[in-house]
């Protein structure tokens, strides 16, 4: 359990004062009773709860509908099936932390909030880009709170013994990167890595940093037609051009797992990415802005930082992200107090503070406006940058993801052959 700084508590109890004391963003908090007519509201999530505990408490000072809401973590590894479950036996929460690529997956465990009270044009002018899968044409699936965006963790010492007093700004410097920073023990085997790229198995967030690399290339992994319906891209070319985005983007990630190659930088006999990074044997992690403190309490004596991550030149500069909303459980024998916690935990004020409790970016475009200090203006510059895409089921597109890669680094398939069929893998997920 993480405990806070003197400096959090602080900023705290400053913001958290503010919480409910201006005109409210959304109108359906405007039809909740004043005074504790709310009654209890439990929330699920996966975020560590003394936080939480700190922020509702104060929170409930300056208003008392939040006066009996109450936060329970759950074990990452189990959330969903937990969840699950619950909502099966008519036991589970009011409110859950919806994740933005569970959302199409978990819409049939979600009261959507209608847009009647919440009109599409008000979500996206309220909150980040990275939201967009919460939106459906039944409502909103949920009221987003915070944002992880992907960020680059470097090794000072690395790549300071390496000549290089920053990390890469660029995708392609990575190669000279690599060159210069490999090195090999007396058997030929990588001892220290430069990026921890190209295989799928032993690669933290392979699946995320490879999208990352697809939205930089101008591609898409899944989009909506004119008629709503959701569809594959994978396959689909980028706008006036005659290159495939997803196949440079594939091609650029496994050729660091190509040992013919002079930037030869990953394999899979390695331990995990971030495992290496925090042991000091690899030069720069891909990581989302959540992981600094795991990192940190890892190995204490890592001399590390957080920068950008690095973009393709002459393009618009993008990042992906994990964005967490507040959704209205359809067991809930209070959906209407439901949604108007989820409402006001949303808002400014307590978004805000439990914002800075987390150490994460809040999800609303006013808060990330505001000056931050210290690492937190990083975090807050690339969520604002971040995008998303619509997954229609997280673990099966990891393996169909896991199969694109491998079979490009094991040389069963050519990228055209392993885009090809992940895309109608996709669409048959689907169900087109």
């Amino acid at each position: 359990m993480k405990n806070l700084s003197v400096f959090q508590v602080i900023l705290l109890a400053s913001f958290s004062a503010l919480a409910i004391s201006g005109i409210l963003v959304f109108a359906l908090v405007m039809g909740g009773a004043g005074g504790n007519a709310i009654g209890p509201i439990v929330i699920w999530g996966t975020q560590e709860p003394s936080a939480f505990a700190v922020v509702l408490r104060q929170a409930a000072e300056n208003d008392g509908r939040l006066a009996q809401v109450s936060y329970v973590q759950k074990d990452p590894a189990t959330y969903e099936t937990q969840l699950t479950e619950a909502l099966a036996g008519g036991t589970g929460p009011d409110l859950f932390l919806l994740r933005q690529d569970y959302a199409m997956r978990n819409v049939g465990k979600v009261i959507p909030i209608s847009n009647e009270y919440l009109p599409k044009s008000q979500f996206e002018d309220t909150f980040v880009e990275s939201a967009q899968p919460y939106l459906s044409q039944s409502g909103v699936l949920g009221i987003p709170i915070l944002v992880d965006p992907i960020v680059m963790y470097w090794n000072r010492d690395m790549l300071g013994s390496a000549g290089y007093a920053k990390p890469p700004q660029y995708l392609e410097e990575f190669p000279g990167v690599a060159e210069r920073i490999v090195k090999r023990g007396d058997t030929g085997k990588i001892a220290k890595a430069a990026f921890a790229l190209g295989e799928y198995a032993n690669i933290d967030h392979a699946k995320d940093i490879l999208s990352l690399l697809i939205l930089q290339a101008g591609g898409s992994i899944t989009r909506k037609d004119n008629t709503e319906r959701l569809v594959p891209t994978l396959s689909a070319r980028t706008t006036g051009q005659m290159t495939q985005a997803t196949e440079s983007a594939l091609r650029f990630y496994s050729e660091f797992a190509d040992p013919s190659k002079a930037h030869y930088s990953w394999n899979r006999s390695l331990p995990s990415s971030r495992a290496a990074f925090a042991a000091g044997d690899l030069a720069i992690y891909f990581g989302y802005a959540s992981e600094a403190r795991i990192i940190a309490r890892t190995n204490p004596n890592l001399n590390f930082a957080a920068a950008p991550v690095p973009q393709s030149k002459n393009r618009n500069s993008v990042d992906v992200a994990r964005v967490y909303a507040l959704a209205i459980s359809r067991t809930s024998r209070n959906p209407v107090g439901a949604r108007t916690v989820a409402t006001l935990i949303g808002d400014t004020g307590v978004a805000r503070a439990l914002s800075i409790a987390l150490d994460i970016p809040s999800a609303r475009r006013d808060v990330l406006a505001e000056k931050s200090a210290d690492e937190n203006v990083l975090f807050e510059s690339q969520a604002i940058i971040a995008r998303s895409w619509i997954d229609p089921n997280p673990e099966k597109t990891d393996d169909i993801f896991r199969a694109m890669i491998e079979s490009v680094t094991s040389g069963v398939a050519r990228y055209g052959e392993a885009i090809g069929k992940a895309d109608q893998q996709m669409a048959q997920l689907i169900g087109q």
